[in-house]
């Protein structure tokens, strides 16, 4: 069993979709489950997390969609304003849906100390009470931040998004490889292997250019708290799907058989508790 724990769907739309700026041209269009479906067949993934690129309701609302109208789609992760004053009320609603799993905030676009503010702290608060986790999408520079956050939540699961995107492009490792791995220290902090292709040279990447950052990582979460996810369609910037997929299945072609289906898949299943509506894998 392969779980792609982290990939995106949307309906390109040139101003709320501004990220997208003219070196990624190549996923300046729609992608939806029709473009996803054939990928993962093609590559024995047996399905997927979608998770959130756009802040607003609306997006969870179409994710939810997609999830309820298609096999591949195992969860969401959605979005729900965490500094809102009814945060609790929004979330308890979505919360009824099975396959809402967790939220996401786009941290990495926030200041480097924006987890701790009060108001946002007190949104993350109502979240383990519902059942729900929490993506950290953030850049090296906002781990120390992350870290102070999650001593505050000892109960609350919590992963970190593509490794916290570490420069893979200029080769620094120090601080990020200090801060990840205090992270890691708290036994409620899984991680994504995830979004390294981008984080590299997109056209002249090898794959010893990840090796350190993926030791690190294993070492410090340790095989029971990583996963793996392809940032589809995003990872075409670099990549292409079988690609990205390759760096990971051969990284862990050393690691037992039960290590290699925990990190394949078996972490994100009980981590977003992917059981529902016949959905499960047995």
């Amino acid at each position: 069993m392969v779980l792609d724990s982290h990939q995106h769907f949307w309906k390109y739309d040139p101003e709320r979709d501004a990220w997208i700026d003219d070196s990624m041209s190549r996923i300046r269009r729609d992608f939806l489950p029709t473009d996803l479906a054939p990928v993962l067949q093609d590559n024995g993934v047996n399905g997927c997390v979608a998770v959130q690129a756009d802040q607003s309701e609306e997006e969870t609302e179409f994710l939810l969609g997609i999830a309820m109208e298609n096999v591949m789609v195992k969860g969401v992760v959605g979005w729900v304003d965490l500094l809102a004053k009814n945060v609790g009320e929004r979330l308890a609603q979505y919360a009824q849906n099975p396959y809402f799993k967790g939220v996401r905030h786009i941290v990495q676009a926030e200041s480097d100390d924006f987890m701790l503010r009060g108001d946002f702290q007190q949104g993350i608060a109502q979240l383990s009470q519902l059942g729900l986790t929490y993506d950290i999408l953030v850049f090296p520079s906002q781990l120390a931040a992350a870290v102070e956050l999650v001593q505050k939540f000892p109960y609350q699961p919590f992963v970190v998004d593509h490794m916290a995107k570490p420069y893979i492009k200029s080769g620094e490792i120090e601080g990020w490889k200090k801060d990840i791995t205090t992270l890691a220290q708290y036994e409620n902090v899984y991680c994504k292997i995830s979004g390294m292709v981008t984080e590299a040279d997109w056209g002249k990447w090898e794959p010893g250019n990840f090796l350190p950052y993926l030791d690190t990582v294993v070492e410090a979460f340790g095989v029971q708290r990583v996963m793996y996810g392809s940032d589809w369609p995003v990872c075409l910037l670099a990549a292409e799907y079988r690609e990205q997929l390759q760096l990971i299945s051969s990284y862990v072609t050393s690691f037992s058989q039960s290590e290699r289906k925990a990190v394949m898949g078996e972490n994100a299943k009980e981590f977003y508790n992917i059981k529902e509506n016949g959905r499960d894998y047995e």
